[in-house]
């Protein structure tokens, strides 16, 4: 077990989404950052989709009552094991009674705690993540608060070296992959979706100009902050599909990003659609920070999905290998 002594609003059970019930308006939720949940859970020996805890308002402080392993992924948020400081992206043994704490991230804005065994709730739809909307998944279908408890799967421990191992930032391991940062705007790639047309000259300006991620942001879109862009003649349009990714254009001229929360359908049209890899940075932009959508293709979104799955695999790889080797010398 687990106890949360300290949190704020919003941190959530979540593991990579509940998925095929859209077309009954269940939105999909998981983790805003698939590939920190992913890579937490390899790091303590769990298949990548186990349930995690994600982080998003803080101070935040927990109690293990068992000895366990623990990750902490995504954003670097200063974590520290009984005061003792512990490096991002970093998977450590843990004793029963030991407090691991995290304080806001200096960048960026989901923390990921990943447990050797996963976190034990119960499963709804085939998957552990909090619906916040729809009141049901995770811990009761809410966010955490002090004094809940919550169960860990499985023996709970995975074999470490003694102070722990760690995996590279993504930002680092896939740099060659990503756009980099141009003066503090994060480059975020997307397509021209089906209603680009629509908009005319105008569509040029969604790509040039830098938009703000407004206070009325959250785990469902992103709704962002510019000079408005309009259609080019008032259209009408049916409600259809929407997923993760897409992004509308309300009649403010304004777009909203849809996110992990998205909603099953809508009837904005749509002007562009982020690439997948590429979700999972946006989901680690505060609210406030601005980005600029950069044109892309099919081949370069395959690209650098196939640069993510071979970090991920080469991470596959490493983990029960270090864990084989740690069990070798320990029966010398």
């Amino acid at each position: 077990m687990i106890e949360v002594l300290q949190t704020g609003p919003l941190n959530t059970v979540q593991d990579l989404g509940r998925f095929g019930f859209r077309n009954a308006g269940v939105t999909s939720s998981g983790a805003m950052d698939r590939l920190a949940l992913s890579v937490g859970n390899l790091l303590v020996g769990n298949d990548e989709g186990e349930a995690s805890l994600e982080i998003q308002t803080f101070p935040f402080r927990l109690r293990f009552e068992r000895d366990t392993t623990v990750a902490i992924t995504g954003a670097d948020c200063d974590a520290r094991l009984d005061g003792r400081r512990l490096p991002p992206w970093w998977a450590i043994a843990v004793s029963a009674g030991q407090v691991l704490e995290l304080d806001t991230p200096r960048r960026s804005a989901r923390a990921y705690l990943s447990f050797a065994g996963g976190i034990d709730v119960s499963p709804v739809m085939g998957s552990r993540s909090t619906s916040l909307r729809g009141g049901f998944g995770g811990l009761d279908g809410r966010f955490l608060a002090a004094n809940d408890r919550l169960g860990i799967g499985g023996a709970g421990t995975f074999a470490l070296p003694p102070h722990g191992f760690g995996a590279m930032p993504p930002e680092a391991a896939l740099a060659e992959h990503f756009p980099a940062p141009e003066d503090g705007t994060l480059l975020v790639r997307a397509i021209p979706a089906g209603e680009y047309a629509l908009f005319g000259a105008e569509a040029e300006r969604f790509w040039t100009q830098t938009w703000k991620i407004s206070s009325q942001s959250d785990r469902t879109g992103y709704r962002l902050s510019g000079e408005p862009i309009r259609l080019a003649s008032p259209v009408e349009l049916r409600s259809h599909g929407v997923v993760p990714g897409v992004v509308q254009m309300p009649p403010s001229g304004e777009p909203i990003v849809q996110m992990s929360d998205a909603n099953t359908a809508g009837g904005y049209p749509k002007i562009a659609g982020v690439i997948d890899v590429d979700l999972w940075r946006l989901g680690q932009a505060r609210i406030g920070s601005r980005i600029r959508f950069v044109r892309s293709s099919v081949a370069e979104a395959l690209a650098a999905e196939r640069a993510v799955q071979a970090y991920l695999e080469d991470i596959r790889r490493t983990v029960p290998m270090l864990a084989h080797a740690l069990a070798a010398m320990a029966r010398r």
